[in-house]
């Protein structure tokens, strides 16, 4: 670590509150494809605690909120969208969760799906990738989960019912 980056973490303390929510409750340590394990804490999360619609909505924009100020304090300190920070794969992964079916096949789908969209940013989410600061780290999986949310609700009613 250089001399640089070394004063830059000294500078910008995070708290540990932020860095659980910033990193998806630690699992944007994960040494191989942290999103991946960030969008698996998302499904877990919603699998085992969050019953409705309407709370999976709350707690996808509260978290949304919480992820734009603790990853702006990330960027702050580790430069442009640091890999850690996973919170973005989360709610994203939760945009892509509402109003479908709680069935394995589709949370499944949703999961695949919002993965290849978070690679591929399709418009405007590369857009929105390029922005710096906590927003555009959070808003380009929000369209990602948006395109993965209507890709799945298209391919279970009408293909797969």
């Amino acid at each position: 670590m250089s001399q640089r980056e070394k004063g830059l973490r000294n500078q910008y303390r995070i708290s540990l509150f932020s860095k659980l929510i910033a990193t998806g409750f630690l699992s944007g340590y994960s040494p191989i494809a942290p999103g991946t394990a960030g969008s698996l804490i998302g499904i877990l999360i919603y699998w085992f605690f969050l019953n409705s619609n309407l709370n999976l909505l709350i707690i996808s924009i509260l978290f949304f909120i919480l992820g734009v100020f603790t990853s702006t304090e990330f960027e702050r300190r580790n430069g442009h969208d640091p890999p850690v920070v996973v919170i973005d794969e989360i709610v994203g992964m939760w945009i892509s969760l509402l109003f479908i079916e709680k069935k394995l096949g589709t949370v499944l789908t949703a999961f695949l799906i919002f993965r290849l969209m978070d690679v591929v940013k399709p418009p405007p989410a590369r857009t929105f990738d390029r922005l710096k600061g906590g927003f555009g780290i959070m808003m380009d999986d929000v369209i990602a989960g948006i395109y993965a949310n209507v890709l799945t609700q298209i391919i279970w009613k009408v293909f797969l019912k």
